[in-house]
């Protein structure tokens, strides 16, 4: 009987058990891998999305600086490609036929060339350009600096810095570096491509026969003082021999004078420059501006000073800085190049002595105290139309226009807190700052610290500026005077900014007092007239209201509270400025208080009575975009482009006076604020 054999079972089925193991398990490895690599996805998908939502200051600016170079490239050559008579086309669509220029108007007329006109530009309009730098400025020989495209600020931002500012000790050129003022009248035509300042008179003029030898363009260095401008320039040697050539060649006709904003402060200093004798004055004698000028027309002219410049001192910003850091947190501060722009803004034109003729001058007398101001009870939506000197009158008659439901105190410049501008004088406990004790401040380096005065302060000095909580217009020097002791110590040397008690006191006879005209004399010069054009009808900064900074010990201490409003639509307070009637930029009061009174008739600032006169334009905005600035309005710059004032220059220009005018014309409440103020006359 053969063996019974048996099967032995494969071989496959005996690994079968482990190999379904080992592939078990090799799938849940399998498994566990996609489920970390798909979570590790997740993770770091989830990083981007983090990263990506996360608001980076440098993204954001460098987008919108991006959109908007490319917007306006974009629109600019539209522009350009569209036909020139289609803007034209456009506007007379919507408004109606266009009117003539005052140029094509009046050549229409009959008028012609008569008088010689000299143009006195403003601050910041003027061209400058570089005659020696440092290393960095390689390749920029008298280039433009300031004015036209303000390339080189972008492209070396620092070296610009440097190169604009001034020593901050004699506040003239620094060693190696001269930046000398553009001349003829490219130095002010245009202020950059496509924003004219000069330009549209100009062209206007040039419609009845002007040309450049009946036209001057005074240009001058306008951040350095006015006598300094003679000292380092001879510019007012300049303009006094090329009036003397004009008036000599357009047989014996006497010049217009057409100076513009600070422009105004300068010739006021001429005139008193070119009469005293040397080596002070220019030796012309007491009766040089009576033989030579016709008619000074001072265009938005900042004669009493401006608060806009105390803010700028102060913490170097206005209400659209303020506005702009509110939007922007940071930014201004501490920029995309880390270069803390407000700190070097501030460094910078602290150095610009020009600015000091530009605070406030009359002190509490002028402006207010902190209980009483000139234009309380100014409600904007309620400003009337005044034609004449007899509405003043009338307006007497039947009182004010009206009152805030709620009291401004204009006169206070300065209040630390809305609490603060608003109070009773008597709940406000003013501790006094000057004596607290200075000590410099260490400066976090981790801001890449700009050095200003402000650092020489030490954080107990700021606080006791805050402490103080308010100030006036008379405080208000002896404040910039212990927060910028550098720079008032240079400007003290060629400004004042007080009323003069006795004019025939020797004092007076130097130059400091020259561009104050409440510390000197007019010209003896009866046949003269003076005119103040100016713009109305636009919110224009008059007080603020001030915090301290966050981070004061790194960046500047001081702002505006840009949270401080009114409480209702008719307030005067929005964003921490309070705003009265003016052009933007230089309130009714300061352009207009000489000649409606301080000038008027004979008094003693205008012994010989020159005859002044008080054009103010109303300001109306542009009906559309085509129509650029509009030919309307009454901004601070953008009056140049007026239709009104250019045509009241040219009837001047061409002969008439100011009577021929009409006279004054005024839409503001002016008269009946120089009324309020308490002037010994």
């Amino acid at each position: 009987m053969p063996p019974i054999r048996r099967k032995k079972a494969p071989e496959t089925d005996k690994n079968s058990g482990s190999d379904s193991g080992t592939r078990k398990g090799d799938d849940e490895e399998e498994k566990d891998k996609q489920k970390n690599n798909s979570k590790k996805k997740e993770t770091t998908k989830a990083k981007k999305v983090k990263e990506k939502s996360k608001w980076s200051c440098v993204d954001s600016c460098c987008w919108l600086i991006g959109c908007i170079c490319v917007t306006w490239w974009v629109l600019l050559f539209l522009y350009k490609a569209m036909p020139a008579s289609f803007p034209q086309y456009v506007t007379e669509a919507i408004t109606g036929p266009l009117p003539d220029s005052p140029g094509v108007k009046l050549r229409k007329e009959g008028l012609k060339v008569k008088h010689p006109v000299v143009f006195v530009p403003g601050i910041v309009t003027g061209g400058l350009e570089l005659w020696e730098g440092r290393q960095c400025a390689d390749g920029l020989f008298r280039k433009r600096l300031w004015g036209g495209t303000f390339g080189e600020v972008y492209k070396r931002p620092l070296c610009w810095v440097e190169h604009m500012s001034l020593d901050n000790e004699s506040g003239l050129d620094p060693p190696g570096i001269r930046v000398r003022r553009v001349p003829g009248l490219v130095a002010a035509d245009y202020f950059a491509p496509g924003y004219f300042v000069w330009a549209v008179l100009i062209a206007n003029l040039a419609c009845i026969g002007y040309e450049e030898k009946n036209m001057y363009m005074a240009a001058y260095d306008w951040r350095i003082s006015f006598q300094n401008t003679e000292v380092r320039d001879q510019s007012l040697s300049e303009i006094k021999s090329k009036i003397e050539l004009m008036v000599a060649t357009s047989g014996g006709k006497k010049a217009v004078i057409l100076p513009h904003s600070m422009g105004a402060l300068y010739f006021l200093h001429f005139m008193k420059w070119v009469e005293a004798p040397a080596p002070m004055g220019g030796g012309g004698g007491p009766d040089w501006c009576s033989k030579h000028i016709k008619a000074v027309m001072n265009i938005a002219g900042p004669f009493l000073g401006v608060p806009k410049a105390v803010a700028g001192l102060f913490s170097a910003e206005a209400k659209d800085i303020a506005v702009a850091r509110a939007i922007a947190p940071g930014f201004l501060d501490n920029d995309m190049f880390r270069l803390q722009t407000l700190q070097h803004v501030m460094k910078m034109t602290r150095t610009w002595d020009s600015t000091m003729s530009m605070i406030p001058k009359g002190g509490d007398t002028i402006w207010g105290d902190l209980d009483w101001s000139p234009e309380e009870g100014y409600v904007p939506s309620k400003r009337r139309q005044r034609n004449n000197d007899t509405e003043l009158a009338r307006q007497n008659a039947t009182g004010s226009l009206g009152s805030q439901s709620k009291r401004i105190y204009y006169g206070r410049m300065i209040s630390f807190g809305k609490d603060i501008a608003e109070a009773a004088s008597s709940e406000i406990e003013l501790l006094d700052f000057q004596d607290a004790i200075k000590g410099n401040t260490v400066a976090n380096t981790t801001c890449r610290d700009v050095w200003t005065e402000y650092h020489d302060m030490g954080i107990e000095g700021i606080r006791a500026v805050a402490e103080h909580k308010v100030f006036s217009a008379g405080s208000v020097i002896d404040l910039l005077q212990f927060v910028a002791p550098k720079m008032m110590a240079r400007g003290s040397a060629h400004f004042s900014y007080g009323i003069a008690d006795n004019l025939d006191d020797p004092k007076y006879k130097h130059y400091k007092f020259w561009s104050n005209p409440l510390e000197t004399r007019l010209p003896n010069a009866p046949d003269m007239e003076i005119f103040s054009l100016y713009g109305v009808g636009i919110p224009t900064e008059r007080a603020y209201v001030y915090e301290l900074s966050p981070s004061a010990e790194c960046n500047i201490p001081f702002q505006i509270s840009t949270s401080a409003d009114g409480e209702d639509e008719d307030s005067c307070l929005k964003d921490g400025v309070y705003t009265v009637d003016g052009d933007e930029t230089v309130p009714v009061l300061s352009a207009g208080f000489m000649c409606a009174k301080g000038w008027r008739g004979k008094t003693r600032f205008n012994p010989s009575g020159i005859r002044t006169y008080v054009r103010e334009y109303d300001h109306s905005p542009p009906t559309n975009l085509l129509e650029g600035r509009g030919t309307q309005s009454g901004a601070h710059v953008d009056i140049m482009g007026n239709f009104a004032l250019i045509e009241d220059v040219m009837r001047v220009v061409a002969g008439a006076t100011g009577e021929d005018l009409g006279g004054n014309r005024v839409y503001s409440d002016i008269f009946k604020w120089s009324e309020n103020i308490k002037l010994h006359l």
